[in-house]
């Protein structure tokens, strides 16, 4: 499983860029015989154009085409400084893109664009990329110099620059198949879940109740988000009678594992590692292995199938 890495990195570096001071190519490419002079609007309205061909364009998933918008020896560098060189890298790169994300789409606003001479351009603005999870769209400014080739406005060099959007939702996002309704029943033991987002998705809430064969209840609450300090996904748990416990998480193979240090109520320190490991979008598997309850070691949990409750 991956979390912020490969989902956002390839989604902002694949997409959208800023700046540049590629002008190797700028030289003047006459218009083709018999064809009039563009006024300098003309030309301005043109390479708009080109742009919201662009956002048609990635829509469709298009790599190919995608990257026939580029000069042959064009050039791309994302946000982290990977620079993608010629039509045949960037085209691979946009592939790898449509690929893990076939339902993302893109939205572009040009903010300006401004003639550097007869066949050179440079145009700011602003990309939203909405993912195909459904979850929070990313931002990005970028800048595009344009260059004139056979009368056809080519991209020669793009850049772009992240725009944080106040939400760490990029670091949990791989937990949105957990968000909704889950109940369990094992051995007269019932444990009905419930998976929310909170805070513009910068944390999953889960709330959680057990009933026992007895009738008798017990229930907490238990927040997920990003801690950015240690640079770790991290759960905090709280129960009724005061007793509370922090977790720090990893991705494993198809889930999560979350080693778990607590404290009673009493003051007994409680240690467990939680695993969530995923069947498919409508059941995972719970349990707790590792236990104990101060000096003493506790055995494991049984493994517990949560299923997702469809009238939640």
């Amino acid at each position: 499983m991956k979390y912020k890495v490969l989902l956002v990195l390839v989604a902002c570096g694949v997409v959208i860029a800023e700046g540049s001071t590629l002008f190797a190519q700028t030289s003047d490419t006459a218009q083709p015989a018999g064809r009039p002079q563009q006024s300098g609007a003309s030309e301005l309205d043109a390479i708009r154009h080109a742009a919201l061909s662009f956002a048609e364009t990635f829509n469709r998933g298009d790599a190919k085409a995608i990257a026939e918008l580029w000069t042959t020896d064009g050039e791309y560098v994302d946000d982290t400084g990977r620079t993608y060189d010629g039509r045949e890298a960037i085209e691979k790169g946009y592939a790898d893109f449509f690929a893990a994300n076939p339902k993302a789409k893109l939205r572009l606003v040009v903010e300006s664009v401004r003639l550097l001479g007869d066949a050179a351009a440079l145009e700011y603005g602003q990309a939203i990329l909405e993912p195909s999870s459904g979850g929070v769209s990313t931002s990005s400014q970028y800048s595009v110099v344009h260059i004139k080739v056979e009368g056809r406005w080519l991209m020669a060099s793009v850049r772009d620059t992240h725009v944080d959007s106040g939400s760490t939702y990029e670091y949990i996002a791989d937990l949105e198949w957990l968000i909704g309704a889950w109940t369990a029943e094992e051995h007269g033991v019932k444990t009905e879940s419930v998976c929310r987002w909170i805070g513009d998705k910068s944390f999953v809430e889960r709330k959680y109740t057990t009933t026992g064969t007895d009738g008798a209840e017990s229930t907490g609450v238990q927040i997920i988000g990003w801690n950015a300090r240690e640079g770790h996904v991290q759960s905090w748990n709280f129960s009724p009678d005061g007793a509370f416990a922090v977790g720090v998480w990893a991705p494993i193979e198809d889930g999560w594992q979350a080693s778990v240090d607590g404290v009673t109520v009493d003051g007994t320190a409680t240690a467990a590692v939680t695993r969530l490991q995923r069947l498919d979008d409508n059941a995972y598997v719970w349990q707790s292995v590792g236990r104990s309850l101060g000096d003493t070691p506790l055995p494991d949990s049984d493994e517990i199938v949560m299923r997702r409750n469809s009238q939640k």
